[in-house]
């Protein structure tokens, strides 16, 4: 079980309204980054959370690129926790590009347009690895929220693996499934194929594109 307690020079809260309504914002520090918690819910739930774990992208979750749907499924799960009533988004930051860092996330980026490559072996081509992510921080907020359980909206495992490992138990997983489109057909395949998320809407897609 991670310690519960950060620091109170590491952590800071505030009221946050937006369009979708009004969070409680809990900013901490940890790893060397400034991460983001957003809690939406009068009540304090402490099991059975629904929780969204999201690595930062900038490319996807500011500017709108097509060539993920990290920016898609960001919007999706606050809207699926204001639906739910209750919830907690974490935003960890740190993580461009699985852990890699925004410059070599758009070095890749030049090898996948220029060099055919997907989104695995545009960074190991580079030496970079595929996936550093740490969950750490995720863990120690949810933790210091009073978090217990929580139902995660990923389709990653490792993601469900990484949370139970540091003392928050994954009830269920809810499926964030974004619809593909031919400029994230590539990288949606590569995650299922080579990485191991579950897209069972890629199926769809290809059938479509047989019939096309």
């Amino acid at each position: 079980m991670p310690d519960p307690i950060i620091a109170d020079n590491d952590v800071a809260e505030s009221e946050l309204v937006t369009r979708r309504g009004t969070f409680r914002a809990v900013a901490f520090a940890y790893g060397g980054h400034e991460h983001m918690a957003l809690v939406y819910g009068r009540a304090p739930v402490h099991a059975d959370v629904l929780v969204r774990v999201h690595s930062e992208c900038l490319t996807g979750d500011v500017f709108g690129a097509m060539r993920c749907e990290c920016g898609e499924q960001l919007g999706a799960a606050l809207d699926a926790i204001v639906g739910e009533g209750s919830g907690i988004l974490v935003y960890l930051r740190g993580q461009e590009g699985r852990g890699i860092g925004l410059v070599a996330k758009v070095r890749t980026h030049v090898l996948q347009d220029e060099e055919g490559m997907d989104t695995v072996d545009s960074a190991t081509s580079l030496g970079l690895p595929v996936d550093v992510r740490d969950y750490t921080p995720a863990a120690r907020i949810l933790a210091h929220l009073g978090v217990r359980s929580v139902r995660l909206m990923s389709n990653n495992p490792d993601k469900i693996a990484s949370l139970e490992e540091h003392g928050i138990t994954v009830t269920a997983r809810v499926p964030l499934l974004m619809p593909p489109h031919d400029g994230n057909i590539a990288y949606l395949r590569a995650k299922r194929d080579r990485l191991g998320h579950d897209l069972p809407q890629l199926e769809e897609f290809a059938i479509g594109e047989r019939h096309g």
